[in-house]
């Protein structure tokens, strides 16, 4: 019998997922869109299961999870990114009949994904936001952009990582840039632009049924492509209390079940971390809290087995880990600064230093990378999605 059902298979966070719950001795299928999806090439996959795109395809791809789901059953059914969970959300009432799907509800899902609902309940619960916009028209636009002075930044409020985002450094371009992401993202949010200065971080929570917090961690960001904002090549495990506060304080309003990361950004003019976005759904940096004690997927598995489980608080400060291929790489190429990081981009061995994929105990995942990556360069439209949470 299958013990857990992940998705996602294809991308970068499913390799750590399934070598955690595989390590712990469970049975993980996995799906993915491809066959050539990394995470099917470690030891720890029970079953390979290559399914439709939920993105592309979202029809069957339901179809297909709903037949798999109810013909094997698995204990533990968990989607991994907003693609498959915008499908599974819709319909969970009805697939939660053939497995336990530790995920919130469609509307708190939902809540959660949209920028501007998270910045509005954050506001309410008193946590510090950027100054942040929503204009409903064009008209109102054009009056931010008479009120207004750059540096501004633009974001859809549905989406994840940096896609979409644009900075406007001079409001002459306000305007234009505006409606260029409202033609892919319809009316997206304007904030502040926070300085640079300030250091990122991720507040990340597992929440039980109850909206209580079961397990946390703090992570802080040292690298990152693209290097003016993307996913994390290379982050710290760090002990924040004041960002877990907070960061349970916002799910908690929200009555947030299962994982999420609540991302905040250190604004250098008065030092107070401020709300940039919630990740609802396991983060591209997942593996930095397994290695340094707190390992989200086996305990999410456990709360949905048990129903509950005892609350996990202390964790290893001082772990660093890498996602080096390519991220580190890319970011390394296209630093001006590339020989002045701290630490070291050459820096490859350290009792604190480990890696998102690479792994001497199960190497399987990095050929699988390999032949994914090059899958997705000859595929139209893709080095995109290389880059995805």
């Amino acid at each position: 019998m299958i013990d857990v059902f992940i998705t996602d298979g294809h991308q970068r966070k499913a390799i750590p997922v399934v070598r955690a719950l595989g390590r712990e001795g469970l049975k993980v299928a996995i799906g993915g869109e491809s066959t050539f999806s990394p995470a099917f090439f470690s030891k720890y996959c029970f079953q390979r299961i290559k399914y439709p795109s939920a993105a592309k395809d979202p029809k069957n791809f339901l179809d297909f999870i709903r037949n798999f789901l109810r013909e094997n059953r698995p204990k533990v059914f968990m989607p991994l990114d907003e693609w498959t969970l915008d499908v599974v959300t819709k319909h969970l009432e009805e697939l939660s009949k053939y497995s336990k799907i530790p995920i919130p509800s469609r509307n708190i899902y939902l809540k959660a994904r949209d920028k501007a609902q998270t910045l509005k309940i954050a506001q309410d619960v008193g946590i510090p936001c950027p100054k942040t916009y929503l204009p409903r028209n064009i008209d109102e636009v054009q009056a931010l952009y008479r009120k207004l002075k750059a540096p501004l930044v633009i974001k859809p409020r549905l989406s994840s990582g940096s896609r979409g985002i644009i900075y406007v450094k001079y409001i002459n371009h306000l305007i234009p840039k505006y409606m260029k992401i409202h033609s892919q993202y319809p009316n997206p949010i304007i904030q502040e632009f926070i300085l640079p200065g300030g250091d990122t971080y991720g507040a990340e929570v597992l929440m039980n049924k109850d909206s209580e917090p079961r397990a946390v961690f703090v992570h802080r960001r040292l690298r990152e492509y693209p290097v003016n904002g993307g996913p994390s090549t290379l982050r710290e495990s760090v002990d924040y209390p004041e960002l877990v506060e907070m960061g349970v304080k916002l799910l908690r309003a929200l009555n947030w079940f299962g994982v999420a990361m609540v991302e905040f950004k250190i604004d250098p003019r008065d030092g107070t971390p401020k709300l940039m976005e919630i990740n609802p759904k396991f983060w591209g940096s997942i593996q930095l809290p397994i290695v340094s004690g707190v390992n989200f997927p086996y305990l999410l598995y456990k709360l949905a087995i048990e129903g509950d489980i005892e609350p996990i608080r202390e964790y290893k400060a001082g772990v660093m880990c890498r996602w080096l291929l390519p991220g580190d790489i890319l970011n390394f190429l296209s630093n001006k600064n590339r020989f002045k990081l701290n630490p070291s981009f050459f820096k490859f061995r350290d009792e604190n230093i480990y890696y998102d994929i690479l792994s001497k105990d199960d190497p399987g995942p990095v050929l699988g990378a390999i032949f994914y990556h090059l899958w997705k360069i000859l595929s139209p439209n893709s080095w995109g999605d290389l880059m995805r949470r």
